[in-house]
């Protein structure tokens, strides 16, 4: 089964322990930094937080939590019970510059708001800060607002496989009837499921925005946080001073009809990514240099070619291999064609991710490696990759993803089994050539505890009103840029901005058309000069080329240093790094890395850790963020053997010193047939 959307972040060109370091940059200077006046005033905002209870987020937050009490039932007031709910605010840097609330919902649903806050606003403009109250929150249920998880049932979920079972919609149906019963099991408090729905939930911030004297807000809401948004819309335009819809869902469709042009959308994104890889010339190189096939016989899209005959494989089988493990050694594991798809889908987010997922493709085809792709199921499906533990993501709820979806989405049926039934003979007449499994997304709801049988959809939103700006991009997986166009050319007074590629999610991910565009209609209050704006984008990032795989081929010794910053800063396991948590992993050809932070940046260490064949690392390396030096003292072996090296890279200039002589190496190539290929 493949996951519910979660909430990819957009990986920048840099590696994603630098780019942590630029957003703790930015919200230094946009926040701490800011120009204030002399003797700063306590805004009205800042009191208002401190009578009701406001304390930090966190230790590293810049906002200030308030939780409060809501009613448990917002329609039914004779039901006295309520559920605590928290609000993250950071209070406008320049109170007497003020213009208003700025409330951002997340995606999921599930995501974690409190959570997600300071990464999120590290990307706003100066003047964004200046003049709003920037409010995010975790959704009733998530997190700081009941906490209902259930990753242990959620894991099982979605590696089943029904590949190659003969009744696959009877496993199908088992799947999803025992993940249900094992995540209601599994979360805290499960009386709360009934009261999860959109619409319960949106009724909290109203009572919020009074509580905190606000006449209209700005409500920015992204992917799930669009659902949300318009479901405010609909209830209370007339509190709204504007809106924005990123990565639009088109509330009128049913879950199947969603589904079934969600599936599609990933299918379209997976074959523009691997074209976008044709069409570079360093993903082409690697993906056709090493094929143990002849590519002239393979037609023009080798890359589609190369993962097509991957899945034809895992329809027949599972692929077993050896993975090499963070502490030294390997484990024979098992990769199925459910593992194929969830890691591709979760790689189709935005386009720093679907490079790497290139780059993973073409190591398969060059080495016919399955670990690259393993790499990236373990970190998506939250796995430690030595012992598959499951490792529980605060930012994330799947408990509450079906919390959420089986309250808002009803499914036909007078009994669970009639539901499931139904469900899976409406998925009879699909034809996507890949990916139709996410169309069984919702299945679970067939058996939710609480789940609705309500098939009627929201009306058409009008918000009269409201200007409202709907962004969309034409790479979205998850929300079909389809979806957007819909819900715009329906508003009252919608504007449409459209980006070419782009990812799921347009704003605060690096693209300034985009980011323009609503930063002046947020704080100017100038809408687009047309209805409709296009943004340049791409599908992927520039391919950023595997190392050789023999150090043989590097024609001098500092060649095979310049390679190693890159091959670290794109190991998976690096790239999508925390940028605290201290985290070994096993290098490609053999040995271990373990990176950790220092107060300058990171600091590496290196044993036996091979990113070349032939030339193994033992000793220690580092980053200093502040003046972009990459430093690396280390003893080699290898076809280049170095007893005593240093590697400095100082910005774009590099130097390595000691000694380093040839030696001999069997440079036999790898083999070019595995038993699974």
């Amino acid at each position: 089964m493949l996951t519910p959307e979660k909430e990819n972040i957009v990986k920048s060109p840099i590696s994603r322990t630098m780019q942590l370091f630029l957003i703790v940059l930015l919200l230094f200077s946009s926040v701490a930094a800011a120009p204030l006046p002399k003797k700063k005033p306590v805004s009205k905002t800042v009191t208002m937080l401190n009578n009701l209870g406001g304390y930090p987020c966190s230790d590293e937050s810049y906002f200030t939590c308030v939780t409060l009490p809501m009613p448990l039932d917002h329609f039914n007031p004779d039901d006295t019970r309520t559920i605590d709910v928290t609000f993250a605010v950071l209070p406008a840097a320049v109170p007497n510059k003020r213009k208003g609330m700025f409330v951002v919902a997340t995606g999921g649903p599930g995501t974690s708001g409190v959570l997600s806050a300071d990464y999120y606003v590290a990307a706003y403009a100066q003047s964004i800060f200046n003049v709003f109250d920037i409010v995010f929150f975790d959704q009733r249920g998530v997190g700081l607002s009941g906490g209902l998880t259930c990753p242990e049932a959620a894991v099982t979920f979605y590696r089943q496989d029904a590949t190659g079972l003969p009744d696959q919609e009877g496993a199908l149906k088992d799947f999803a009837r025992t993940f249900s019963a094992d995540c209601v099991s599994e979360m805290s408090n499960p009386e709360l499921l009934p009261y999860l729905g959109t619409k319960q939930a949106v009724e909290d911030l109203e009572m919020f925005r009074q509580i905190m004297e606000q006449k209209k807000i700005w409500l920015y809401g992204e992917s799930y946080g669009t659902q949300y948004a318009q479901t405010y819309a609909a209830k209370y335009s007339s509190n709204l001073a504007g809106m924005i819809l990123d990565g639009t869902v088109d509330l009128t469709l049913s879950g199947w009809e969603y589904y079934t042009q969600q599936a599609q959308a990933f299918n379209d994104t997976l074959v523009s990514t691997l074209a976008a890889c044709d069409e570079d010339p360093g993903c082409y190189e690697n993906i056709t240099s090493q094929m143990p096939f002849n590519p002239d016989d393979i037609g023009n899209e080798k890359a589609l070619w190369v993962y097509d005959f991957i899945v034809r494989h895992l329809k027949k089988r599972p692929v077993n291999f050896l993975f090499p493990l963070p502490q030294g050694g390997y484990a024979e594991r098992t990769f199925t064609l459910t593992d194929l798809e969830y890691v591709t889908t979760s790689q189709m987010y935005g386009e720093g991710d679907r490079m790497m997922f290139n780059r993973a493709l073409a190591m398969v085809a060059a080495d016919l490696n399955i670990v690259p792709l393993a790499r990236l199921l373990y970190l998506g499906t939250g796995l430690d990759p030595q012992t598959l533990e499951v490792i529980p993501d605060p930012s994330y709820s799947d408990a509450i993803f079906f919390g959420v979806e089986c309250q808002d989405y009803g499914y036909p049926g007078i009994d669970p089994e009639e539901r499931a039934e139904n469900y899976i003979r409406a998925g009879d007449s699909l034809s996507i050539p890949r990916f139709e499994s996410i169309f069984y997304g919702d299945l679970p709801c067939a058996y939710w505890p609480h789940a609705s049988s309500d098939t009627t959809r929201p009306e058409p939103l009008l918000a009269e009103g409201v200007p409202t700006l709907v962004l969309g991009a034409t790479a979205d997986p998850a929300t079909p840029v389809s979806n957007g166009i819909s819900v715009y050319q329906r508003l009252a007074n919608g504007y449409l901005i459209t980006t070419q590629g782009g990812p799921h999610v347009t704003f605060g991910y690096g693209n300034a058309c985009p980011d323009k565009i609503v930063t002046n209609f947020l704080v100017n209050g100038k809408l687009p000069a047309k209805r409709e704006t296009v943004c340049k984008g791409v599908v992927a990032e520039e391919f950023v080329p595997l190392a050789p795989r023999s150090a043989t081929a590097f024609a001098k010794p500092i060649d095979a240093f310049k390679s190693i910053e890159t091959e670290i800063n794109y190991l998976p396991e690096v790239y999508y790094w925390d940028g605290i948590t201290p985290t070994s992993t096993a290098c490609v050809f053999g040995g271990i890395m373990t990176v950790s932070a220092s107060d300058v940046g990171y600091e590496y260490t290196f044993d036996k850790c091979s990113f070349s064949r032939h030339f193994a690392l033992t000793g220690t390396g580092s980053y200093d963020y502040y003046d972009d030096i990459f430093r690396l003292k280390v003893k080699t072996e290898g076809f280049w053997q170095c007893d005593s090296a240093t590697f400095v890279r100082n910005v774009g200039k590099s130097k390595l010193t000691g000694t380093c002589t040839q030696q001999p190496v069997d440079d036999q190539p790898l083999p070019s047939a595995l038993p699974w290929w």
